[in-house]
């Protein structure tokens, strides 16, 4: 009885997995063909005028360079502004609110209701909000606030999960030894919950180097070199909206500055993975 289970097993199981490699090998070809019409695109448009020069001719030559910095800038702001307020939200429902109450159920439903709202919604509350009702206009700090309130959801609930992976004896074990609650937080959950922070920080960032919708409301399409986080600025994504879409002649500057997008988003990525676990190699080394 035992052999004839097996025997049928197996080309179930056999099935599963061609299903499986099937799957993987083509996100694989989808994610190899898109970097490489990316670069067999861009490639030739690299090189270090096209860095430090700033657009002429609406973008037709020129570099990048101006963009570059308002990409930063508006990048600066939406960390600024997100990673405070999206860890300290985080804290509250990992460790001062219950599964069970009725408080915490609301918030962890809001925010998964924000984290499924389109981004062009969110660029039309920046424009009212931002821009309007506080007086910022098109400038670089309301699109950097409006990104910042587009990521704060998926922040806010990968560190929750992040807090909350932390194994429950740590918690315990400081209240048996008569450890505050403030040390706790401090010395103990929040080195240990650096992987799942992150993580977060991670997907907000690629959420918010690649938005281009809400930016087009808030931040504007000036590409001179701003002077204050007041001024209107062009993100890189806005930017190349602009050049494939609206600009003649604009597609080799347009995969130029897509393929300058993907190495940034992707050393972003390896130096915030590679400082959390550098930081908590060095406190686990400590502790």
């Amino acid at each position: 009885m035992k052999s004839l289970i097996h025997r049928q097993r197996k080309p179930a199981d056999a099935f599963a997995a061609v299903i499986l490699w099937v799957m993987a090998m083509a996100v694989s070809f989808v994610f190899v063909w898109i970097v490489f019409s990316i670069v067999a695109g861009g490639l030739s448009s690299i090189s270090r005028e096209f860095l430090t020069k700033p657009p002429e001719f609406s973008g037709r030559s020129g570099g990048i360079s101006t963009v570059l910095v308002s990409t930063a800038v508006i990048l600066m702001i939406c960390l600024g502004a997100a990673v405070p307020l999206g860890i300290a939200t985080a804290l509250f429902l990992s460790e001062f609110t219950g599964n069970d109450e009725w408080f915490g159920r609301l918030v962890r439903r809001s925010l998964d209701v924000l984290a499924g709202v389109p981004s062009i919604v969110f660029g039309l509350f920046g424009s009212v909000f931002f821009c309007r009702v506080l007086g910022m206009g098109y400038s670089l700090i309301a699109g950097g606030l409006t990104l910042a309130c587009m990521v704060l959801p998926i922040f806010i609930r990968s560190a929750e999960a992040g807090l909350r992976a932390v194994p429950e004896e740590y918690r315990s074990t400081a209240a048996a030894l008569g450890i505050s609650r403030r040390a706790v937080i401090f010395r103990l959950i929040l080195p240990a919950a650096v992987p799942g922070l992150i993580s977060g920080l991670i997907l907000s960032l690629g959420r918010a180097a690649a938005e281009t919708a809400a930016l087009l409301y808030t931040s504007g399409y000036v590409d001179r070199m701003p002077e204050s986080v007041f001024d209107s600025g062009r993100s890189l994504t806005v930017h190349i909206y602009d050049l494939a879409m609206n600009v003649p002649g604009g597609n080799s500057h347009a995969y130029g500055s897509a393929l300058v997008l993907v190495v940034l988003l992707l050393i972003i990525n390896g130096a915030a993975t590679w400082i959390g676990e550098h930081g908590l190699r060095r406190r686990l080394i400590r502790s």
